[in-house]
């Protein structure tokens, strides 16, 4: 089956207003931006994102949320996103943050069809009690918290409940794809644009390099095509566009 669609825009064209959306990337690396920019320019807003963080600078999520058009984020780190930090804590967006892993693991479990799992992560603290604010008042009370968790104990370790995620569309980006949807990721884009793209129901995949079916090794393939039902080919120029969150130079030797 070929799953190749010609444009961004026609790849994103049925994610509507109050869409769920799990988005790979960490940082600005392996981040789905040419999506991101085509959802943007359609105007789809009342997003509910799960992504590790929110974009950073003036790329990935935060041309989304800049315009106001994410009302709710699931993710570990808010990271130098100002302006994700702005709306957090004035009311406009609703967040919840979960351990790293815990978030990898909800995505992974959602795909693989697992509803729940219990780890130890987060128990004895506000993760398992409830507490943690999800929404700002815009004065600095909390206008909703984060309910309690079931915690159950095994072999005399305590372990809090947490939920699989499954959300209506995945945004990824990878380094090479074939027309069937076996993706690979180079080096660390390998971060949770395998797991985002298990957990959505449609999933979309941007890749930098297209190739013909069997031109991957079936032992090289890090993402199966049964999970991705879309594929763009990027152009040179977008597979190129890569930006740096944070360059270091070193003082020249004389």
């Amino acid at each position: 089956m070929d799953k190749v669609v010609a444009t961004a825009a026609q790849a994103v064209a049925d994610v509507g207003d109050g869409s769920s959306l799990a988005v790979g990337g960490f940082g600005l690396s392996g981040v789905p931006n040419v999506l991101i920019k085509a959802l943007y320019e359609q105007g789809t807003g009342n997003l509910s994102v799960v992504s590790n963080n929110c974009g950073a600078m003036d790329s990935g999520l935060a041309v989304l949320l800049s315009a106001g058009r994410i009302t709710r984020v699931t993710g570990s780190y808010i990271g130098g996103n100002k302006e994700f930090g702005r709306q957090y804590l004035a009311g406009e967006i609703e967040v919840e943050m979960i351990p790293q892993g815990t978030l990898a693991e909800r995505l992974r479990s959602g795909g693989a069809g697992i509803p729940a799992f219990y780890t130890p992560a987060g128990v004895g603290t506000q993760v398992a009690d409830g507490g943690l604010p999800w929404r700002y008042d815009g004065n600095g009370g909390v206008a909703l918290a984060s309910p309690p968790k079931e915690v159950r104990e095994f072999d005399g370790v305590e372990y809090v409940l947490e939920r699989g995620i499954r959300t209506d569309f995945a945004l990824v980006r990878a380094a090479k794809g074939d027309r069937h949807g076996n993706l690979v990721f180079n080096k660390s884009t390998q971060n949770f644009n395998p797991l985002a793209a298990q957990a959505g129901k449609i999933t979309i995949a941007e890749v930098e390099e297209l190739v013909e079916p069997g031109e991957i090794e079936p032992d090289a393939v890090h993402l199966p095509g049964i999970f991705v039902q879309r594929v763009i080919a990027l152009t040179p120029e977008q597979s190129a566009d890569k930006g740096i969150e944070k360059r270091t130079v070193s003082e020249a030797s004389n």
